[in-house]
């Protein structure tokens, strides 16, 4: 994809999950994916998390000279950040922290979008980079949600 549809991707990751949550019920949020895998709730929870560590990630990407960009533990932060919890706030984070996102990529100089780093686990890491994982990233997590109401 070129650049100006990752953006376009990104720009509507959170209607992606909006929609996939629509009249879901508690009991709906908390049914597992057809594989055994995270509930709706969790999903919703580990894409604020994400969300979050992405809006650093972004950050520091375009703010510092090659940042070391360290990967997180996804399994763990599902086991202990309690995510059994209600998502509204998650949910929030969500939208809030991918709007000001979007913000900075759409103000990004050229030399701003040449700027990387390296990722712990997958070597060089630049902002087209960051883009490519995340601008998918919400939408996949939507269909995740989807498959388990599904089930």
């Amino acid at each position: 994809m070129e650049r100006s549809e990752l953006l376009d991707r990104y720009r509507s990751g959170y209607a992606a999950v909006e929609e996939a949550l629509a009249e879901i019920t508690d009991e709906d949020l908390d049914r597992a994916g057809p594989d055994g895998g995270w509930s709706a709730r969790q999903v919703a929870h580990h894409l604020a998390d994400s969300e979050a560590t992405a809006y650093v990630r972004l950050r520091r990407l375009i703010a510092e000279d090659e940042p070391m960009i360290v990967g997180y533990d996804e399994p763990e932060y599902a086991r202990r950040l309690h995510y059994d919890r209600p998502i509204d706030s998650s949910l929030a984070v969500l939208r809030a922290v991918r709007t000001a996102s979007l913000e900075l990529l759409e103000s990004l100089t050229p030399a701003e979008w040449e700027r990387g780093g390296t990722h712990s686990e997958s070597g060089p890491y630049s902002v087209d980079d960051w883009l490519r994982i995340y601008a998918s990233h919400s939408h996949d997590h939507a269909e995740q949600i989807r498959a388990a109401q599904a089930r």
